[in-house]
């Protein structure tokens, strides 16, 4: 989990691959109508999240006893909270980078759904993890090995 532009992606296909588990890429769930709001420039509303995270929940609901890895942004913990209800197992990684850095690889990255003009509203709309939630906290302003080895340090056995 994370804002754009975190690492998720980049992350969650390394971690599936040393973990020997399915990945799946949350832009992929998606509706039309919510690439093409965010491609304008146009943050989504939560009313427009609810179809992408049922179809989230859902893959992870089918995994649930074998495992499987999504890169999903799940800024807000209602949304971790609706995951978590489909998948109780659900463990949450925080990719967490400094702005500065976050917009950096915004500014290079090309052909992706979501424009750095909206970086902004991604961290207004981010709730970190509580303590009670499932999961970790992840520099990812190191390499992307270097942040799947401190993802793997701190799964759950």
């Amino acid at each position: 989990m994370g804002v754009s532009g975190s690492g998720k992606t980049t992350v969650g296909t390394l971690l599936a691959r040393r973990l020997g588990l399915p990945y799946a890429e949350g832009d992929a769930f998606h509706p039309p109508g919510n690439v093409a709001k965010m491609a304008a420039g146009t943050p989504l509303t939560d009313e427009d999240r609810v179809p992408w995270l049922e179809a989230v929940a859902e893959w992870l609901a089918e995994r649930s006893g074998t495992g499987g890895v999504v890169a999903c942004s799940a800024l807000r913990r209602r949304y971790r909270d609706r995951l978590r209800a489909a998948a109780p197992g659900v463990f949450f990684v925080h990719l967490d980078a400094p702005r500065e850095v976050i917009a950096r690889r915004l500014a290079e990255r090309r052909g992706h759904v979501m424009p750095p003009s909206l970086l902004r509203s991604q961290f207004a709309a981010l709730e970190p993890l509580d303590r009670d939630e499932p999961g970790t906290d992840v520099p990812a302003d190191t390499t992307p090995e270097e942040t799947v080895n401190r993802v793997l340090a701190d799964l759950p056995p």
